[in-house]
């Protein structure tokens, strides 16, 4: 069975419970395994860290129960809490995996740019004070896309087999004083996005030139960078999968506060 699930990270230590802290995976097994009466364990599309968001999070499991979709969903919902929400339920064979057979993952970094910070979206946006230059930060992102070695974009901790990673899609918008960054890649470090960010950042507000990023992706040194983004401002939008998994639409809604 694969489910899509929506998820508000500010309470949670990450996806995956820690020592200092409840993960998403933890209350999602445990209100799965209340809908089963069996003990449920699943694997997600992409980990996300302690504070990041989650619009369309992908997991599967195994089970010996059958349950109409609705006892997966609304079902399973009851037991979890209010940050946590299935979105839908979806039977699949046992040659789908939520992690492995994912094409891509998105994320979108979302900032408000102002003088002030936020006050109605604390804990879901990051905040920059100084004037960002749009076109500086895309002439930046320019040199990320592609496959490289993200070795200077990593966490220290990072339990990635290797550092290589293809971005597909990196572009930067604004809308008022909504900044948004927007990638698309094969799959991520630890950190990764918000490592990219964090050069990103300096970039537009002059402090760097675009072609910095370069230099940051050649080193392949984290001590090379930035620093890193705050986790509010991050969101895993969904993976993408081959059309012949024939899960439900992993289109999100638009992800803007206003």
């Amino acid at each position: 069975m694969a489910l899509g699930i929506e998820y508000d990270g500010s309470a949670f230590c990450g996806w995956q419970t820690q020592a200092d802290g409840v993960g998403v995976q933890s209350v999602v097994e445990a209100a799965l395994s209340q809908v089963a009466d069996e003990a449920i364990a699943v694997q997600c599309a992409g980990r996300t860290d302690a504070g990041v968001h989650a619009l369309c999070q992908v997991v599967h499991f195994d089970t010996s129960r059958e349950r109409p979709l609705r006892a997966w969903t609304l079902g399973t919902n009851t037991h979890l809490p209010r940050a946590v929400s299935i979105r839908w339920a979806q039977p699949v064979g046992q040659d789908f995996n939520a992690r492995f057979s994912a094409e891509s993952r998105s994320y979108r970094y979302l900032l408000l740019n102002r003088a002030s910070r936020a006050g109605l979206w604390h804990g879901r946006i990051a905040w920059e004070h100084r004037s960002l230059e749009i076109a500086r930060m895309n002439a930046a992102a320019a040199h990320l896309v592609g496959a490289h070695d993200f070795s200077s974009f990593r966490a220290a901790g990072c339990q990635s087999a290797h550092p290589r990673r293809t971005v597909h899609r990196l572009t930067i918008s604004r809308r008022g004083e909504l900044v948004s960054v927007d990638i698309t890649a094969n799959a991520f470090l630890q950190h990764m996005v918000r490592n990219i960010v964090g050069v990103l950042l300096k970039i537009g507000a002059g402090e760097r030139e675009p072609g910095w990023a370069a230099e940051v992706l050649a080193a392949r040194d984290r001590r090379a960078a930035a620093m890193t983004a705050p986790a509010a401002g991050l969101y895993f939008l969904a993976p993408a999968y081959p059309s012949c998994f024939d899960l439900p639409d992993l289109k999100t809604p638009d992800l803007e506060p206003w």
